[in-house]
């Protein structure tokens, strides 16, 4: 074979070799730039990953120590509500995961708990999502806009209460709730709405605030007639079932009504979801159960006046819901006897205690009881959390 001819097939061949590296190097350079490009279009990288918590699956837990709260100062809670022989429950949640589950004199996590007036803020809650939903056009709609026309009306100012005015204990009627037997009475009544609508009004409606269970009930009622469905009804579709509350009893009264002043029965656990709705903006997933400008008006003062009350100090009225004022903005849902769900958006913190409060006004009054529970929620379970 002539060398010459050999010499120049060899060139030849590792020419084609170096051209087909080249080829090859440039096609994987062209289709990792390809994928780039494609992957860059179809996500969105600057938005970060929604983590609401779900709130309709089963809490996770977590110690004091992984959730930054100090373990001295939650056992120190725990001991002296075991101590209190009316305290049935203390939950502490903070970012989201249940740190502390204690139960007390025969409660278990399974038992529903009476909660009183923890009821009222439930209703405010109803009152957000109905606003929500269209079913009220606003806050300014009336007693006379709702009011099934079989009812009668003492006097014809009633009918211009609003719903605002009920969301704000400010309905003006003649009614003594902490120190003398206006809810009794009316408990005891025959005919629960006509009851509050046979008060006498001693103040013009939106002036005054006077805590009044009647005037909340009435403000039930009115939101049934609203949604066109039973108020549990109502609960269970729009919050309940989506919050993962399953469990729970409504007083019955008359007329096809349920007590919406003060009549709920919940699992402490599910009053810690409640809590833990508000805590997120309404938010529960990616589903925006309340509006977040409900949960901001609802848990915001509106009132000038401030009270202080054992540990609970500077605290006013929002929507149905007590709001303490100060260097840690908190609010709380507050039934008779000590029942609360007490938030601290600052710390991602929510705490619920429940008490026994059935014949706790011949047992010392509930006064002393209320301020037990706030002393182990505040100076406690609040002051652990680093």
């Amino acid at each position: 074979m002539d060398s010459q001819y050999l010499k120049e097939n060899i060139q030849v061949y590792s020419l084609n070799i170096a051209l087909s590296k080249k080829h090859y190097l440039l096609k994987l350079i062209l289709g990792l730039l390809l994928n780039w490009f494609l992957t860059s279009c179809s996500s969105s990288p600057t938005e970060p990953e929604d983590s609401t918590l779900d709130l309709n699956t089963p809490w996770v837990e977590a110690s004091p120590e992984d959730a930054g709260i100090n373990p001295e100062g939650l056992s120190k809670a725990i001991e002296k509500a075991e101590a209190n022989p009316r305290f049935l429950s203390l939950l502490v949640v903070r970012d989201g995961k249940l740190v502390q589950e204690s139960y007390f004199n025969g409660n278990r996590r399974d038992i529903l708990n009476d909660v009183r007036s923890v009821t009222k803020s439930v209703v405010s809650t109803l009152v957000g999502i109905a606003l929500k939903e269209g079913f009220i056009g606003n806050l300014d709609e009336t007693v006379g806009d709702y009011l099934p026309a079989h009812f009668e009306i003492s006097n014809a100012m009633i009918n211009t209460i609003t719903i605002r005015d009920l969301l704000t204990m400010t309905g003006g009627f003649q009614w003594d709730e902490w120190t003398s037997n206006s809810y009794s009475t009316w408990i005891t009544s025959g005919d629960h709405v006509q009851h509050v609508l046979n008060l006498l009004l001693v103040t013009s409606p939106g002036n005054s605030f006077t805590y009044n269970s009647g005037a909340v009930h009435l403000l039930g009622v009115l939101l049934q007639e609203a949604v066109k469905m039973p108020l549990p009804d109502f609960a269970d579709q729009y919050l309940f079932n989506k919050i993962g509350i399953q469990s729970k009893d409504w007083e019955d009264l008359s007329g096809g009504y349920v007590n919406g002043g003060s009549g709920i029965d919940l699992m402490p656990r599910d009053l810690a979801r409640l809590g833990q709705l508000y805590l997120q903006n309404g938010k529960s997933g990616d589903q925006q159960i309340l509006p977040e400008d409900w949960v901001a008006q609802a848990t915001s003062p509106k009132f000038s006046w401030r009270f202080n009350y054992g540990a609970l100090q500077n605290y006013t009225y929002g929507y149905l819901w007590w709001v303490v004022e100060g260097p840690e903005t908190a609010y709380l849902a507050w039934g008779f006897g000590g029942q609360f769900i007490y938030v601290v958006p600052s710390k991602a913190l929510v705490v619920v205690a429940t008490t026994n409060w059935r014949g706790v006004s011949q047992d010392g009054g509930p006064q002393a009881l209320e301020q037990a529970g706030l002393d182990i929620i505040i100076n406690d379970v609040v002051t652990a959390v680093q």
